[in-house]
């Protein structure tokens, strides 16, 4: 393996430790031990949750090859599997709201442990299947699991300041760390001690039957609007009227939908771009190293929170940040020579792999910031209604992009993905302004109810 690659790890796994051995005071807020309590059994919970999610990842593909299926078919399961959260997942949120976030969060673990033993069978239908309940479990893991979060957190009467040092330190360890131990789990598990392609999705089970088991007895019960005689289409009325009547909201639906609807293209496209003409690159390790990049971000953003930063003001920067480094594989497509075919990674490749670095650190700021802008602005009564209604053209964008991914030239996926994080940029500063002028408007009103009145 070349020595550009690391460099790369070792430099962001230099900066990382920097970052969180040095926080100092203003870094850390000092919080009472039943909070911590509670945050603890929330990260460990979500990190065994996001275990099982990853260790599935880097073999999906891989194992509907080894069934002998093409890649057409495998691009048919992939978007069976973004169709069903998009189908199902305002259904599935509605009920989280109305039967009870923990029991979501249980259907969630079963779902997906059901999904993973789809995977020992070679038959089309059965993976079909499997794929359909993964995507009903996608939408309960970016729902459920935070609603849950948002409510207890309420309900027990913590400091609404403090969500953001779970949120933190939820997607430090769940999307960072465990996400680079479960690569080389998955690894070790299929290729060194030869067990194939189905043990990680063997594996993912297990640590999702442990999760399940802490949810049920460690987690209290909470919903959103638990109305008798409320049913679903009552719940999408509430959640429509909620996005249609509030700015504010609808603003970060897009935002989130523009920005995850990037993200995902990006997980799709990240290898063709390395690799435009056979190079060969380490796929695994560029990985590890993605994620270390988005441990690098979620460090960053745990230290602009703690400070009590806006969220609204420095997302804008991200977003910028965001759409440039996705639009370098279009500037190197023209002004890069390209590599011999199956050779190592070209100048170019190596340009654009520390462009992928920022964007993933921008991945690692996105995620509890906007997990943060959820918990002020969509109401409690339908949150995880609300929050599903978002995916609803993020997995429809995904789609299209899945079904037409032959149809255009990578550069012009890229060029798109970076047009959609501009936008967000612009979106994101109505929602500072809109957001402003609330509170303002809020702060007057509050002032004149307080005046006393003239005699």
């Amino acid at each position: 393996m070349e020595v550009f690659y690391y460099l790369v790890f070792g430099g962001l796994a230099a900066v990382v430790a920097a970052l969180e051995l040095g926080k100092s005071g203003k870094d850390r807020v000092a919080t009472p031990t039943a909070f911590n309590s509670f945050k603890n059994n929330y990260v460990l919970v979500y990190s065994l949750m996001m275990s099982g999610d990853w260790l599935q990842g880097p073999y999906v593909y891989y194992l509907y090859s080894q069934y002998g299926f093409d890649k057409g078919d495998i691009g048919r399961l992939f978007i069976a599997g973004f169709g069903s959260s998009m189908l199902f997942g305002t259904v599935v949120g509605s009920l989280a709201d109305k039967q009870g976030r923990k029991r979501a969060c249980i259907t969630y673990c079963i779902t997906y442990i059901l999904s993973c033993i789809t995977k020992h069978s070679p038959q089309y239908r059965i993976l079909m299947i499997g794929r359909v309940l993964g995507g009903i479990a996608t939408s309960l893991l970016f729902s459920a699991f935070e609603s849950w979060l948002v409510a207890e957190h309420n309900k027990r009467g913590f400091d609404p300041q403090w969500l953001s040092i779970t949120f933190s330190k939820a997607i430090f360890l769940g999307n960072g760390l465990v996400a680079i131990v479960a690569g080389l789990f998955a690894n070790l598990l299929a290729d060194n001690l030869g067990f194939g392609p189905v043990a990680p999705f063997d594996a993912a089970a297990c640590f999702l039957a442990i999760g399940m088991a802490i949810i049920l007895s460690s987690w209290g019960e909470n919903y959103g609007d638990a109305s008798e005689g409320k049913d679903l289409m009552a719940q999408f009325k509430v959640a429509a009227k909620a996005i249609a009547s509030d700015e504010k909201i609808a603003l970060l639906g897009a935002i989130q939908s523009l920005f995850e609807g990037s993200m995902y293209t990006f997980v799709f496209l990240w290898t063709p771009a390395l690799s435009p003409n056979d190079e060969e690159i380490p796929h695994g390790f560029i990985f590890a190293t993605f994620m270390l990049s988005s441990m690098l971000g979620s460090s960053i953003a745990s230290r602009l929170l703690a400070r009590k930063m806006k969220v609204e003001g420095y997302m804008q920067i991200v977003f910028s940040i965001s759409a440039f480094t996705l639009f370098l594989p279009v500037v190197t497509n023209f002004i890069v020579p390209p590599s011999e075919k199956g050779s190592s990674i070209s100048f170019g490749g190596c340009l654009q792999l520390l462009g992928f670095c920022i964007f993933e650190s921008c991945v690692g700021i996105f995620w509890p910031s906007i997990m943060k802008m959820r918990s002020q602005y969509i109401p409690e009564e339908a949150r995880s209604t609300i929050m599903n209604f978002f995916r609803i053209p993020l997995n429809l964008f995904v789609c299209v992009v899945l079904y037409n991914v032959n149809a255009f030239p990578i550069t012009v996926m890229f060029g798109m993905c970076s047009i959609f994080l501009f936008i967000a940029a612009i979106l994101q500063r109505r929602l500072m302004v809109v957001s402003d002028l609330h509170r303002s408007i809020k702060a007057t009103e509050m002032t004149a109810e307080d005046e006393p009145l003239n005699p």
